[in-house]
């Protein structure tokens, strides 16, 4: 097998795994089942990945870094206006959970299955949160003293963010199915959520 064709498909087993993760969680996939979804046999997803834990640390690990900078990273933050600050995080982290809708429901189950799980990801994210955290606090502190907004408390908001847009993508499929809603009704309606989600935390923030 030459290089290319073994990055391949390390990389369709890696695509193909994240799926069925995703869709089924760690315990009701097998590495038969990613293996037979490639089109390879199980001791080649073996070969690349050693064991099924293995496999799912990688993919949990990216997906939680995923979520974490949808919400942290501050590059695109330089510059702007507060409330802008506030509706770029909130847009950027929509669009990762409409990218990766069952990717909260996972995050919160293996968290629960494996707690020490969060020593990892933090030993990984080292000084990062700390830093955007601080940041963007002295931001918020500054907006406070100038009145622009009420006197809050930045990790408080942060949950309200985070609570919104994760609570509606874990109640989307019951919606759908209560509603009936189609694809383009589902999309009409999560492009009306994402304006009012982002209303509802400006408008609580205002003075």
């Amino acid at each position: 097998m030459d290089a290319q064709k073994d990055k391949s498909m390390e990389q369709l087993i890696l695509e193909a795994a994240e799926v069925l993760f995703l869709e089924k969680g760690f315990s009701l996939t097998s590495t038969t089942e990613i293996a037979k979804t490639v089109g390879c046999n199980q001791a080649l997803v073996h070969y690349y990945y050693r064991t099924k834990e293995h496999l799912f640390n990688v993919i949990f690990e990216q997906k939680f870094m995923q979520f974490f900078q949808s919400v942290f990273d501050n590059n695109s933050l330089l510059d702007l206006a507060f409330e802008d600050k506030i509706k770029l995080i909130m847009n950027s982290h929509f669009d990762m959970l409409q990218i990766n809708p069952r990717l909260p429901q996972l995050i919160i189950n293996e968290l629960a299955r494996q707690p020490e799980r969060i020593d990892r990801l933090k030993e990984k994210l080292r000084s990062y949160p700390e830093k955007v955290f601080a940041e963007l606090n002295q931001n918020l502190q500054t907006e406070i003293l100038e009145g622009k907004v009420r006197n809050i408390n930045l990790l408080d908001l942060f949950i309200t963010i985070v609570t919104l847009n994760v609570s509606l993508f874990m109640y989307l499929p019951l919606m759908q199915q209560i509603f009936g809603l189609n694809e383009d009704q589902k999309s009409e309606f999560l492009a009306h959520r994402r304006i009012e989600n982002i209303d509802f935390v400006l408008n609580s923030i205002r003075p």
